[in-house]
């Protein structure tokens, strides 16, 4: 679990890149408040995660402890949105009315307490935000690895940028936000999808290119290797995803 020291040492390494994060729950290990706490005093941001499963226990959980931390800390400064669920909905744990009705939820608990302004999304892979999801949130929050479909390095970002295009014109004025994309540099090939260094590379080049110019934002997944995931089907391709290694030094 992490503590204020840590997190504070992962956000010098990672303000070369950026300043904002993702968390996908503020209860979970208790990170929310290190996380916070950590960036007291700095221009940092993140994007607060309430855990959803099957079962709503984990919600509630993370519900309860999201409202306790604004009123510890400065959330209109360091807050840049919270994100109902983390593909809930795909894994089939959750409809997409469930998950809309969580998120309709915490926006009016925030709006009692004068943070009516925070956007409320919920992270969803593209085929799983129908317009029922699309009609609660924000705005859409939108996972697409093009790895995971198999689609060769050459044609990587035109498949997520079709993606983008085709939930547009379900989101109508409301904005459509990589929730999650990336590349591993290491692993088993998935189908066409070819894991390497070189790859990664191309491809956070091609789709950040591509993404400022048409001005969609984005989150990278993920900052640091992940060598505590489990390794299936014979692959260890689920530990490669970060820009650093494990160590927190550069690829």
């Amino acid at each position: 679990c992490p503590t204020v020291k840590t997190v504070r040492d992962d956000l010098k390494v990672l303000s070369k890149y950026t300043n904002e994060v993702r968390i996908y729950s503020v209860n979970d290990c208790n990170q929310g408040e290190p996380v916070l706490r950590a960036m007291e005093g700095t221009d940092w941001k993140v994007q607060l995660g309430l855990w959803v499963s099957k079962e709503d226990e984990s919600y509630e959980k993370d519900k309860k402890e999201l409202l306790r931390l604004a009123g510890v800390f400065d959330f209109k400064k360091h807050v840049s949105s919270v994100i109902v669920g983390n593909e809930a909905v795909y894994r089939e744990e959750q409809t997409s009315a469930q998950i809309a009705d969580k998120v309709r939820e915490v926006k009016a608990a925030l709006k009692k307490i004068d943070l009516g302004d925070i956007p409320v999304t919920s992270s969803e892979t593209w085929p799983s935000y129908d317009k029922t999801l699309v009609d609660a949130v924000d705005y859409v929050n939108m996972h697409a690895f093009p790895f995971w479909e198999g689609t060769n390095i050459e044609d990587a970002q035109d498949k997520v940028f079709e993606h983008i295009y085709n939930l547009q014109k379900i989101a109508g004025d409301k904005a459509v936000v990589i929730g999650e994309t990336g590349w591993p540099d290491a692993g088993g090939n998935f189908e066409d999808a070819k894991p390497s260094l070189e790859n990664e590379q191309r491809y956070m080049r091609e789709f950040i290119c591509r993404a400022n110019m048409e001005k969609i934002k984005y989150v990278w997944f993920s900052a640091f290797d992940e060598a505590w995931k489990p390794v299936s089907n014979a692959s260890d391709v689920e530990t490669h995803w970060g820009i650093m290694k494990g160590d927190k030094s550069p690829k």
